[in-house]
C-alpha cells in the first residue's frame, strides 16, 4: 500500500482534503479547508476502544470493520455522491492507520485518484509545531504597545487597509487578550486549532518586509502564544501607541459595546478580579454596572486595572519599549487609515 502514500509537503496536489477522524477530534483541530467524512462516529470510537481494552483487539478490529465498512458506505451515497471521475482526495486519520487506509483504499476501486497522508494528522502536528518554533525568528517585528483602549487593535487593522502586513493575533485567537476580553457569542479555537491557524498565518508573511503586531502577554485568553514568537517579540522595535483618556474611554464602550449591553455577564466577568482587586472594588464596579453607568465604569477599570497592568507587563518584556516611537492616535475618528499612513511615512527613514 506503500505506493498509495503521499508526503505531507504535497497537499495542494490534491482536489478535496478528507478527514475521516471523529467530529470531536476535527472540531479539536484539523488541515486547514479539510472537510470531515468520519468512519467511526464519537461514539463508535469509544466502543471500539474498550472492546480492544477489556476483551482483544481482535474482536475490536471485527466490530470496527464492520462500522467502517457501513460508514464508508453511507458516505457514498451522500458526501462523495457527486464526485466526477477522476477526482484526486487526499485522506487521512490521526496517524495515517487503519481508518484512512479503509477509506482510501475503496476510494482507488471505484477509479478515484485517491492517496493517504503519509503519518496523519500526528505528522501535520509535528509540523505545525516546528513552523512555530522555527518562522518567527525569521521575521522582522514592529509592535504595537499601548495600554487597552489606546486603540492598538484598530491601528493594526488601519495598518492592513494602509498596506503594511500585519500579524493579528486577536482575530486568530478569537478573544481581545483583556480579562474582559471574550468576544460574545465567539468561542475559541483550541490550543492546537490556534496553533494551525498561527502556523498558517506565518507561513504566508514575507521575511522581506516588517510585521506589525499588537503587543500581547503569554496567553490569549485560553490559547498559549507559542515561546519563540513571544520572545521574537520582546526583542523588536515598538511603537507605543497614546491616547486621551476621553479617546480611551469612549473607545473602551465601543469596543466592549456588547459585554456593556449584557449586563450579568459583565458582572460575571467582573466577578472573576476579585483577588486581582478588592470585593469591595468589583463589587463599586458591578454596581455601575448595575446603574448603567458605562462611562464611569470604562474610566474605572482604565485607572485602576489596565493601566497598572500594562506598566507592569509592558515595560518588563518588551526591552526596546524606552526607545520606541510615540504616536499620538486618535481610534474614535474617521481617518484612521490615514494616521496609519502617517506611521507608516514616519518609520520609512528607519529602514521599514
Amino acid at each position: 500500500m506503500k505506493h498509495l502514500l503521499a508526503p505531507l509537503d504535497r497537499l495542494d496536489d490534491f482536489d478535496e482534503i478528507i478527514d475521516v477522524r471523529t467530529p470531536l477530534e476535527f472540531a479539536d483541530d484539523h488541515i486547514p479547508g479539510a472537510i470531515n467524512a468520519p468512519v467511526l462516529s464519537n461514539e463508535e470510537r469509544v466502543v471500539v476502544g474498550t472492546l480492544y481494552k477489556q476483551v482483544s483487539p481482535f474482536e475490536a478490529s471485527r466490530v470496527g470493520a464492520a462500522l467502517v465498512a457501513r460508514n464508508i458506505a453511507a458516505h457514498l451515497e451522500t458526501t462523495f455522491a457527486q464526485r466526477r471521475q477522476g477526482w484526486r482526495p487526499l485522506v487521512y486519520c490521526w496517524r495515517g492507520g487503519t481508518r484512512s487506509g479503509s477509506m482510501t483504499t475503496m476510494f482507488n476501486m471505484i477509479g478515484w485518484r485517491a492517496r493517504q497522508l503519509d503519518g496523519g494528522y500526528k505528522a501535520y502536528r509535528k509540523a505545525t509545531l516546528e513552523a512555530l518554533e522555527s518562522l518567527p525568528g525569521g521575521l522582522r517585528y514592529i509592535v504595537l504597545t499601548g495600554p487597552t483602549g489606546s486603540g492598538k487593535t484598530r491601528l493594526l487593522g488601519a495598518l492592513a487597509r494602509a498596506g503594511a502586513q500585519t500579524l493579528d493575533l486577536e482575530q486568530l485567537a478569537s478573544h481581545r487578550g483583556s480579562l474582559l476580553g471574550a468576544w460574545a457569542g465567539v468561542p475559541q479555537p483550541s490550543q492546537k486549532g490556534f496553533d494551525t491557524l498561527l502556523a498558517r498565518a506565518l507561513r504566508g508573511l514575507d521575511p522581506s518586509r516588517p510585521v506589525f503586531v499588537e503587543a500581547e502577554s503569554r496567553k490569549i485568553g485560553a490559547v498559549a502564544l507559542p515561546a519563540a514568537l513571544l520572545a521574537a517579540m520582546h526583542g523588536s522595535s515598538c511603537v507605543e501607541v497614546r491616547s486621551s483618556s476621553e479617546d480611551r474611554a469612549a473607545f473602551l464602550q465601543q469596543d466592549y459595546a456588547q459585554l456593556f449591553d449584557d449586563r450579568e455577564s459583565l458582572k460575571e466577568q467582573l466577578r472573576r478580579m476579585i483577588g486581582l482587586h478588592s470585593r469591595e472594588r468589583v463589587e463599586a464596579w458591578q454596581d455601575l454596572v448595575d446603574r448603567g453607568q458605562r462611562l464611569e465604569l470604562a474610566r474605572e477599570l482604565i485607572d485602576r486595572h489596565y493601566d497598572p497592568a500594562y506598566a507592569h507587563s509592558c515595560r518588563a518584556h518588551f526591552a526596546q519599549l524606552p526607545q520606541a516611537l510615540r504616536l499620538d492616535f486618535r481610534p474614535n475618528d474617521a481617518d484612521v487609515v490615514e494616521q496609519a499612513r502617517a506611521l507608516l511615512a514616519s518609520l520609512e527613514p528607519r529602514g521599514s
